[in-house]
Order: C-alpha cells, then sequence, then structure tokens
C-alpha cells in the first residue's frame, strides 16, 4: 500500500477545485480569438437584479466598447417589463395595453405563453399597441431582431425602423417562436414596433451593428435564481439563441440563492449541473463564464443558520474613548487641526452585520461545478477584498454598494467590471504569449 500513497495524494490534490480569481479561462479561447481579430463579438449575460440592474454590465460594455467600438445594445426583455425599467444607452417606451409575463416575481402566475431568454414577455392586450426604442448615439444600430409567438388567430407587427418599414405575421397553424431580423442601410437611433390585427406575443428584441463591435446584453429579473430560468421555454431559448448568436454566455446568478431560508449544497448542484447542460444543449458549442457570487451582508439573523458552516461577523470593533483620543491627537499633531472624532460605522446596539453561510455554500457549488463541467469561473468575491468586503463597498466615496449591503451603485458597477475585465484581458494575453 506505501507505494499508492502518492497516487492517491497526487489525485486528491487535482480534485481540489482551482481557488484563482479567473479559473477555466483557457475555455473562453473561441471569445478571446474573435476579440483579438476585431471580429463582431455579442457576450449574453443572464442573472438576477445585478444583471436586471446594468450597473455592472453597463460598465463592461462601456470598457469593452471604448475599446473595441459598439456592436450595439443587444437583447433586452420588451417594452417596459417592470417600473422602473432603465436600459442603459436606450430609452424604452410603451403604450398601454400590454401584459407582461415573467419566470418570477408577481407576473409569473399562471396561465403565461412561453418566455425566452429575456425571462419576460409581452402580450398586446389593444390593437395599435406599441412599444418604442430610441438609442444613443453610441448605440446606433443596422440590425434589428424581434421575436414573437407565431400561432392560430394571431396578429402582425409593423416595424418602423427609420426609412425602413417591415411587417411581421404571426398568424400560423401551430405555436411556434419565430424571430425576424431587419438589416437598414445606414446605422439608425429608433425602431417603433405596432400590434395590429390580433393578439401577438413578443418574448425578445434588439438591437446590433452587423459587422463590427461588442455587443452586451443583460437580461435579468430581480430577486430570481438559476431554477427559475429553468421555466423558460426550450423551444422558445433555442428559436432566439440561434437568431442572437451570442459569442459567451454568463452566468450571474447566486444571491438570492445564497439568501434564501435554507440553502442545501447537493440540490443547488443539481440545479445548476442540469441548468447548464441545458444552456449547452440549446447553445450548441459557446463558452460559458460563471460569476460566482458577490459578497454581501445582512441583519436578518434568520439567516444566520441558513447553510452549513456559520455566519461570517462583519461589525467593526467599537472604537474606545482612548483609540479616539490617540487618532485626535494624532490628527493634531499632524497639522490637521481639531477634528470631531469619527464615530463607529456600525451601531454596536443595532443587529450584527455578517455574510449567511448560505452565501458560501452557493460560492462553493458554484466553484466546484465550473471545474467539473469545464467552464470558466470568475470569483466575484474573492476580488471584491473577500468575506466582509461589502461593508467596505458600502463606505468608499463614492460608495460602490448601496446600504443594503448586496446592490452595487453605478460607480460600484464599474468597479467590478474593472476588475472583472483587467482579470479577462490577462487571461488573453497569457493565452497569447503562449501560442
Amino acid at each position: 500500500m506505501p507505494f499508492l500513497l502518492p497516487i492517491l495524494m497526487a489525485a486528491a490534490v487535482a480534485e481540489q477545485p482551482c481557488r484563482a480569481a479567473l479559473c477555466q479561462a483557457d475555455e473562453l479561447a473561441p471569445w478571446f480569438r474573435k476579440l483579438v481579430d476585431r471580429r463582431p463579438v455579442h457576450i449574453l449575460q443572464i442573472g438576477d437584479s445585478h444583471t436586471a440592474g446594468d450597473a455592472i454590465t453597463g460598465g463592461w460594455r462601456d470598457l469593452l466598447q471604448a475599446q473595441y467600438g459598439s456592436g450595439g445594445r443587444g437583447v433586452l426583455p420588451p417594452g417596459r417589463p417592470y417600473r422602473g425599467y432603465v436600459a442603459n444607452g436606450v430609452t424604452v417606451t410603451m403604450s398601454p395595453g400590454w401584459q407582461v409575463k415573467s419566470t418570477f416575481g408577481a407576473d409569473s402566475a399562471s396561465p403565461k405563453p412561453p418566455i425566452g431568454l429575456a425571462s419576460y414577455n409581452l402580450t398586446a392586450q389593444t390593437e395599435g399597441a406599441s412599444i418604442g426604442l430610441a438609442a444613443d448615439a453610441s448605440e446606433a444600430f443596422d440590425r434589428f431582431t424581434i421575436c414573437a409567438l407565431a400561432e392560430p388567430g394571431a396578429g402582425k407587427l409593423s416595424i418602423q425602423i427609420g426609412f425602413t418599414t417591415d411587417e411581421f405575421n404571426l398568424s400560423s397553424f401551430a405555436v411556434r417562436p419565430e424571430c425576424k431580423t431587419i438589416d437598414t442601410p445606414e446605422p439608425q437611433l429608433a425602431a417603433q414596433v405596432t400590434a395590429t390585427g390580433g393578439p401577438v406575443t413578443i418574448t425578445s428584441w434588439g438591437s446590433f451593428r452587423k459587422d463590427r463591435g461588442v455587443t452586451l446584453s443583460n437580461v435579468g429579473v430581480v430577486g430570481s435564481q438559476f431554477v427559475h430560468f429553468g421555466r423558460t421555454d426550450d423551444s422558445v431559448v433555442s428559436e432566439e439563441l440561434r437568431a442572437y448568436r451570442p459569442d459567451l454566455i454568463v452566468i450571474a446568478f447566486g444571491t438570492n440563492e445564497g439568501f434564501s431560508p435554507r440553502v442545501q449544497p447537493a440540490e443547488y448542484d443539481i440545479v445548476l449541473r442540469s441548468q447548464i447542460a441545458r444552456i449547452r444543449r440549446l447553445a450548441g458549442n459557446v463558452p460559458i463564464l460563471m460569476l460566482g457570487a458577490p459578497d454581501a451582508g445582512t441583519r436578518n439573523t434568520a439567516l444566520s443558520s441558513n447553510g452549513p458552516g456559520a455566519p461570517i461577523d462583519c461589525n467593526e470593533k467599537p472604537q474606545s474613548i482612548d483609540d479616539i483620543m490617540v487618532a485626535l491627537r494624532s490628527s493634531e499633531a499632524a497639522g490637521e487641526g481639531t477634528q470631531t472624532p469619527v464615530q463607529p460605522s456600525v451601531d454596536p446596539a443595532s443587529r450584527p452585520l455578517f455574510v449567511p453561510p448560505g452565501l458560501d455554500a452557493v460560492r462553493e457549488v458554484q466553484r466546484r461545478v465550473a471545474a467539473d463541467l469545464h467552464i470558466a469561473f470568475w470569483d466575484w468575491q474573492a476580488r471584491m477584498g473577500g468575506a466582509c468586503s461589502a461593508p467596505r463597498f458600502v463606505r468608499a466615496v463614492p460608495p460602490l454598494m448601496r446600504g443594503d449591503f448586496v446592490h452595487f451603485t453605478k460607480a460600484g458597477g464599474w468597479e467590478i467590471a474593472r476588475m472583472l475585465q483587467a482579470d479577462l484581458a490577462a487571461a488573453a494575453r497569457t493565452m497569447a504569449a503562449d501560442r
């Protein structure tokens, strides 16, 4: 047996998942090559509120488009799917007469028509109901795609893009998803879609440049988990992937899973593997990058035992009067004048701030599954500075996170995007040097 020990020990080490900030980066080689060759590139990110809010994807989009040019705004949920909806780079309008359905939340009740990548669909209830898209100059487009359901008794979509008009007839003998792409001779800034002749259901739309730049599509649902993406329809998702042709799919879930009342790692492992396998089956050989759950904090004591392990205490030790006086004398000696002592940032009398154990459990499953399935993994929490970095982001000037210790400000989104792109660019350079 002794001669087997080195072999067994080597196997145990090999099974340990990568602990770097970016793991399995070689899986992204096809995407890296397209960027290097300056070919049009489309990134499709699906996720929760971090994706839907576009703070991070917006910063990443700006960074990439500044270097490689704009490929258009990309895939969007149709219309204005919820109150407060904002899409950076475009302004979206929606008339009365539409009904919204989703995979999660208040609009997820049945019955609902099949739903695609955007996790929302929009059904016209009124003749002449319309949605409009006005792009910023930086997101001008010469290709417009809209995806809808063809079905018996369906009406038509009248599409106006600059001086280009077209019609999308959705009447069919059977229910099936269909996408229509319209190319224009010159870049445009506006599109208008109007429902006529009967009910219509739109699953997504998007604006692109045909032969240039980077497109970064963000489609997410506030409060959702990856399991909810499983409520999308295979046929719709498949048709949309065929029409939108992403070069990289980014999976950005985990926060809501980690804040669940009870996290069962084995069950989450099954969800993660099955949904990634489904995306691979529908998308084909498209590289996948999974973003590990970011650091976040809570004061909800009910979450202190929501997963294996213990919560991580993120409270600062309150300053003693001696500490405050020493700091005050030091500042005066440095010529800063009389200062008002800074009070502890966390009130000792308040409920403690901590990282729920379920969040770490989710991240470890993500890391292991990414290694097993050979997809790229980015350790978002580690790049923030590790556990309890969320409070530091909240206290930053300007603040990088909101006071809920979960969501990022626009400045914070830019910072996360910068970190992500720096790691991806470094990996691309390493691969290029190794060729």
